[in-house]
């Protein structure tokens, strides 16, 4: 008789078999809830720390919604064991402070390329290596914020293990054009390099002056629970479902 268990993965606890094989991942279990709720015939899948699966259709697409938690070590570990299910298509959604004068609360950025940051992927591969978006995401990410009306940037995009500032001075990658500051998606981007996958990556601004994150002594006027960023999460969830819809259909092509 078979184990149930293995054929679970060890970590998130997703079946190893018969999930789609394009997802949109989040850092929040209740934003991964959320999305899902705009599917066709949701269901969750599994949810286990902090690692919450759903699957349905998105206008007849079949994709998954998952959760990966805050910070890159722990949100490689879905990555690479969605990879591992099948998945081969993945978008991150997700929230980000703004690091560039003209854009502001609310506003969406597809990151074309990371800062690799993430205290993760630096126990994986050179420094030298790079952290880059598939170039067909890039396009479709863009695409799709045009069609929904949304405020979009393109740029690139810091990727930082620490959330709370500290005493290292920060303000290099500011000077240098960065566009936001966030922090998982580099080792999506490295994951899905190194295994040969199509990955972007589309973020909401929640502080449209990043100071607040990386310059000052405390956090305290960080506050991404207002209107203008709900609004942003509710246009980029449905920008980063239509990337993925417009991804599949290049791929038919």
């Amino acid at each position: 008789m078979s184990d149930p268990a293995a054929e679970l993965l060890p970590i998130t606890r997703i079946p190893r078999t018969g999930l789609p094989p394009r997802a949109v991942v989040v850092g929040d279990p209740a934003r991964a809830a959320a999305v899902a709720d705009l599917l066709e015939d949701a269901k969750e899948v599994s949810y286990h720390r902090e690692y919450r699966v759903f699957s349905g259709s998105w206008q007849g697409l079949p994709v998954v919604v998952a959760s990966h938690g805050v910070g890159a070590p722990g949100a490689i570990l879905l990555f690479q064991e969605l990879a591992d299910a099948g998945v081969d298509t993945f978008v991150r959604f997700g929230t980000a402070g703004a690091m560039r004068p003209g854009i502001a609360d609310g506003d969406l950025v597809v990151a074309e390329a990371c800062v690799r940051d993430d205290g993760v992927t630096q126990q994986l591969v050179p420094a030298e290596y790079p952290a880059v978006s598939a170039p067909e995401a890039v396009l479709a990410l863009t695409r799709a914020a045009r069609a929904a009306g949304a405020p979009y940037h393109r740029g690139l995009v810091w990727t930082r293990a620490a959330f709370q500032p500290g005493l290292i001075p920060l303000d290099s990658y500011e000077k240098a054009g960065l566009a936001a500051i966030e922090m998982e998606l580099s080792a999506l981007y490295v994951t899905a390099s190194l295994r040969g996958l199509v990955a972007g990556g589309v973020l909401v601004v929640d502080g449209a002056n990043a100071d607040e994150l990386v310059d000052e002594d405390s956090t305290g006027g960080y506050n991404p629970h207002r209107d203008v960023v709900a609004e942003g999460v509710a246009r980029g969830s449905t920008v980063a479902l239509d990337a993925l819809r417009l991804l599949a259909g290049d791929e038919a092509r």
